[in-house]
């Protein structure tokens, strides 16, 4: 559609009028007759001499041109333009980390498949994140591996087929046999620093306690809290098992609890299954709609006009009156 940027200028069309009327008329004086004997002609003709006026007047032609050329003016102040269908664009409001243990426990066959086959722990991870992955097409997702030390796979990103891939080609002890819970957080905490959405969210998942962090993981916890990341995790080890292959329940119910997230444990696929479901649901898809018109300014058009009006009149009145007076008597 079309509509006036500044229509309040439109209140300038009466000024030429105004001025008119308010301002009085320019007065020249200048001598009719140059008679170097003319006080002896009047004193002999008897007549007073007096002061006399010539004023101008103009054609309607030219009054309308002025006037025309005026309103021209003003419609270019009051900048015309041509508004075009909005544009919409959709931004993201959450931004998802994924924070995944690839510590050589990873690669122990106890997890349980829907069938009753007994599958490797990382396969069973790259079913059901995969499937988390695809569930969450509005968020922006990231990706962390984590075993003797945390390692930035993907940063946020809506590139999920990115991201799927690269949790499809996830391998156990490709990061290092230990677990370093506590850096991983450390470096979740430093990506989500560079973003500005309203919610952060790492989701945690681990089958071991923590045996190589130089950062404690509650520590790291509390600093996540401050900068108001949620961290939800999950933990799939054996907690009766010993040394670093124990999954510290406690510690990771901590971690959660301080940031205000859930601490989650899976036993099987199945139930592993669950809880991203149950994830799916408390961080529902949340985002933000930006509508953008593009104006095209028209302002030039009757601008042009009115600057080509006065030079068509005015330059050709002048040059008629030059033919005038070049004119034989």
């Amino acid at each position: 559609m079309y509509q006036l940027d500044l229509p309040w200028m439109l209140f300038l069309i009466p000024m030429p009028l105004l001025v008119w009327w308010l301002l009085p008329p320019h007065r020249e004086t200048s001598a009719s007759i140059r008679l170097p004997f003319f006080d002896q002609v009047t004193k002999a003709a008897g007549i007073e001499p007096t002061e006399g006026s010539v004023v101008p007047r103009r054609s309607w032609l030219q009054t309308g041109v002025d006037v025309l050329a005026w309103l021209l003016l003003v419609v270019a102040l009051s900048r015309p333009q041509y508004v075009e269908p909005p544009l919409e664009k959709t931004e993201p409001q959450r931004d998802i980390l994924l924070a995944l243990d690839l510590s050589q426990s990873m690669d122990t066959r106890d997890f349980a498949s829907p069938d009753g086959a007994a599958n490797a722990r990382v396969d069973a991870v790259r079913a059901v994140v995969g499937d988390f992955i695809a569930k969450r097409p509005g968020d922006r997702l990231g990706l962390i591996a984590f075993g003797d030390a945390p390692y930035p796979l993907a940063p946020f990103t809506m590139d999920h087929a990115l991201v799927r891939t690269l949790v499809d080609g996830l391998l156990p002890g490709i990061a290092g046999p230990r677990t370093a819970l506590g850096d991983s957080l450390g470096l979740a905490i430093r990506m989500f620093e560079k973003t500005d959405v309203p919610e952060k969210v790492l989701i945690l998942l681990t089958d071991g306690n923590d045996t190589a962090s130089k950062m404690p993981p509650l520590k790291a916890a509390e600093i996540a809290k401050t900068k108001a990341i949620v961290i939800h995790a999950v933990g799939i080890g054996d907690p009766a098992a010993t040394g670093e292959d124990k999954l510290d329940t406690a510690s990771l119910q901590k971690i959660a609890t301080t940031t205000g997230g859930r601490y989650f444990f899976g036993a099987d696929q199945s139930q592993l299954q669950g809880i991203y479901d149950e994830l799916d649901r408390i961080t529902p898809e949340d985002q933000r709609q930006l509508s953008w018109r593009p104006r095209i300014e028209l302002f030039y058009w009757p601008l042009g006009a009115s600057v080509l009006l006065v030079c068509v009149w005015y330059g050709a009145s002048g040059l008629a009156g030059v033919m005038r007076r070049r004119s034989p008597a």
